[in-house]
């Protein structure tokens, strides 16, 4: 009967501490969750390929919709935050892609997601490439620069909205 206690009380034991490591292990991977302290757009050569009207557009749009995406994950004030920097290369404004059978556009973003550590040091660097389709209408032939805004807006909310996905937050 002795032994039968002790084997109990070692089976309780060994599963509180199973429990208590447990906890201690979720909380070690929540604490090293990335805290992004700025975001930044690098449209350098998105400037150089589609002009200045696209890239001012993109540089204006993207951050704030980053920003939107990535809330929980931000902390401007933490000092040891990491930096993101999301280098545009290249955007398509589309020709005929049948976005699901529709007759739509399809439009397309390409960049990198460059992560830095909080003293300039490459942590990461993840390529992203996003889609939106874009149905024409007829307003577009007269208000074509606002069609072309609004395409790269949706782009620029496609492209961070898979941000938090493709860096595995």
């Amino acid at each position: 009967m002795a032994t039968s206690a002790v084997s109990r009380r070692a089976a309780l034991l060994s599963l509180g501490s199973l429990v208590v490591l447990s906890i201690g292990a979720v909380r070690r991977a929540t604490a090293q969750t990335v805290r992004f302290r700025d975001i930044r757009v690098d449209v350098w050569r998105l400037r150089g390929s589609d002009g200045d009207q696209t890239a001012d557009w993109v540089e204006e749009d993207l951050p704030r919709d980053l920003g939107k995406a990535l809330a929980p994950y931000m902390a401007p004030a933490e000092r040891n935050g990491a930096t993101l920097l999301a280098r545009i290369d290249n955007l398509d404004l589309g020709g005929a892609g049948g976005a699901r059978g529709s007759g739509g556009l399809v439009d397309s973003i390409e960049g990198v997601l460059i992560v830095s550590g909080p003293r300039g040091g490459l942590a990461a660097q993840t390529p992203l490439r996003a889609i939106a389709s874009y149905q024409e209408s007829a307003v577009d032939q007269a208000l074509f620069e606002d069609a072309y805004h609004g395409r790269v807006a949706a782009l620029a909310v496609a492209f961070a909205g898979s941000a938090p996905r493709r860096l595995g937050i």
